[in-house]
This record gives C-alpha cells, structure tokens and sequence, in this order.
C-alpha cells in the first residue's frame, strides 16, 4: 500500500504530509490513524515506547479516552529527504474538567512507500483555564482558514 506523498519530500510534499497528519489526529479514529504507520512502526511518545499498529491503535484509544475535546494544530518544521519535524500543539480537557494546552515536537521518518516508519514525540503538558483557549472549531479537522501555530503565537 502506497501512501502518497512519497519521499524525498519537498516543502509542498512535506506540507501535504504534515497536514494530513493534523486532520487524521483530530479525527481521533485509532484504527484509521494507525494506516499512516507502518506495521512495524517505532514510537517513543513521551516517555513510551511502542511498536506496530496494535500498539499504535491500544495506546492512541486510551489517549483518547482521557484527553477529551481533543483539537491539534501541527506545523511543519524542517524536513529532508525521507524525514520530516513537526512542532505542534493541542488541547483538551480531562474528565474533571481541566484544560490544557501540550506543545511538542515530533520527529517522523517514512518507509519508500510512504508509510512513518519512526516517531520520536516530545511533549510538556500546560494547564490554561477555558478562557485560554485557542482552538475552537467543532470536532473533527481543523477549517481551512484557522490560523496556524504561528498565527496563534504558539
């Protein structure tokens, strides 16, 4: 299975990669997110390890699960070749009702058939109050014309 954009990327193919990134996250659908990876991906999210798309799919469920309201900005950072950063941000909410806002970056590396066959995320966790709140679109992908991180001043 190809998944197009294929490397070596260049700015308009990394921009494609990054965004359909952004829109699948926010779909927050495990199964349909973890066909971005390839079946043997490596992760390190945080300080957790993972491999393969079961391991994807059972971690990004429970991500979900307690992280409520979920909305993800992703940038494009740099990329080369078959490799892409990403520096992003996102909010939500926990079961008490408490927001936060986490900020990242995440290193990405692509298989010949443009499956991510690495992702190195870092992440820092910050509580805002919900008149903070940056992203307020309704669930799901981000509208065309909200503003990007660098608009936000993010």
């Amino acid at each position: 299975m190809l998944r197009l954009p294929l490397p070596p990327f260049t700015h308009e193919t990394a921009l494609q990669k990054v965004r359909a990134a952004e829109d699948g996250w926010n779909g927050r659908d495990p199964a349909r997110v973890a066909l971005a990876y390839a079946e043997d991906s490596k992760w390190r999210n945080r300080s957790e390890f993972l491999q393969g798309r079961d391991a994807i799919i059972a971690f990004l469920t429970a991500k979900w699960s307690r992280e409520q309201d979920y909305r993800l900005i992703k940038g494009l950072w740099a990329y080369d070749g078959n490799r892409i950063a990403v520096r992003f941000a996102y909010e939500w909410r926990n079961d008490a009702g408490a927001w936060y806002r986490s900020y990242g970056n995440e290193n990405w590396e692509f298989a010949t058939d443009g499956l991510m066959a690495r992702r190195i995320a870092s992440i820092n966790d910050l509580p805002i109050s919900e008149g903070e709140r940056l992203f307020h679109w309704p669930l799901g992908q981000r509208p065309k014309n909200h503003p990007g991180l660098e608009e936000l001043g993010l």
